[in-house]
């Protein structure tokens, strides 16, 4: 059993249980994987996704009795510049604990990474000047079951505006997989008595999240929620969508008003866009799967003869 706490803001909550759900599905094979959802309870909350949470979600307390033998952990937008300052620092950081010591391994996305490497090891992630946005290629920089059969260049979504730089992460004794020049330490790990796996990136998404993550800054654009035309996602949009791209923030930017987000281009865009990094991502998770099902059927007691 894995244990999946959705901590993604309402917004995207059922998009995240598709994501991680497909990815799991594709990457298990014949495998039997059965995935249930949980939440930290801090997360502000609207009615709809309060509803969703409390009819089909295993409270955080009732997973973690079930020991479950993985957990994968989303990050969640921050509010905060100090994640201490989060209302669930504390909890986060006990699960950190529980899941060392009892789980086989534990997959932490974005924010949550940024959490282990500050919990474990006092390595705090540093503000980026613009958003780290866009479909990356990375090389792998060390060999490790997780990165079995991946040929480089490793491409992967990221959508972050906090790094945790690669040198900061190997001094503290992590152990960076893949890394990018543009986008810095992708994947990293840490081995102790569970797997800690980290993603400062997002392989779960699905080909049109980063579309619709632009769409959502640019209606924040248009709203005055910030002041500068949001950052085109790198390696993502062909040229021609880049175009379409640019016509409509002339006419945005000439009249500045919410409205003008029913404009945006969204249909042609998604025509064009491919999931280019998913085979990958496909990849490293039915390895990760296979080191938690070794790793379980090692820690299983040898049947006592004659019993």
């Amino acid at each position: 059993m894995i244990g999946l706490l959705n901590n993604m803001p309402d917004s995207a909550l059922e998009a995240t249980e598709q994501q991680f759900g497909a990815l799991l599905r594709a990457a298990a094979g014949p495998q039997t994987v059965r995935l249930r959802f949980s939440s930290l309870p801090e997360l502000p909350r609207g009615p709809a996704a309060r509803e969703r949470i409390d009819s089909s979600y295993w409270t955080l307390d009732e997973l973690l009795a079930q020991r479950p033998d993985a957990l994968i952990v989303t990050g969640t937008e921050p509010r905060s510049p100090a994640l201490e300052r989060e209302p669930y620092w504390e909890r986060l950081t006990r699960l950190i604990d529980w899941a060392e010591a009892h789980t086989a391994s534990t997959v932490w996305s974005c924010l949550a990474a940024h959490a282990v490497a500050q919990a474990l090891q006092g390595v705090r992630r540093r503000r980026l000047e613009e958003k780290r946005f866009g479909v990356f290629e990375h090389r792998i920089c060390a060999e490790h079951p997780l990165v079995q059969g991946i040929q480089a260049p490793l491409l992967t979504p990221h959508s972050r505006w906090n790094d945790l730089p690669a040198d900061a992460l190997e001094a503290a004794g992590f152990t960076v997989l893949s890394f990018s020049d543009r986008s810095g330490a992708d994947l990293f790990v840490s081995a102790g008595r569970s797997l800690l796996v980290c993603f400062q990136g997002h392989p779960e998404y699905e080909p049109t999240t980063l579309l619709k993550e632009y769409r959502r800054d640019v209606g924040r654009y248009l709203r005055r929620e910030q002041p500068a035309w949001p950052t085109l996602p790198h390696g993502y949009f062909t040229p021609e969508a880049v175009q379409l791209i640019d016509a409509f923030r002339g006419r945005a930017e000439s009249a500045r008003d919410p409205e003008r987000l029913a404009e945006f281009p969204m249909a042609p865009l998604a025509a064009g866009l491919e999931a280019r990094w998913q085979p990958a991502a496909v990849s490293i998770y039915r390895n990760w799967l296979e080191y938690v099902a070794l790793a379980k059927e090692r820690t299983r007691k040898p049947a006592v003869a004659g019993v």
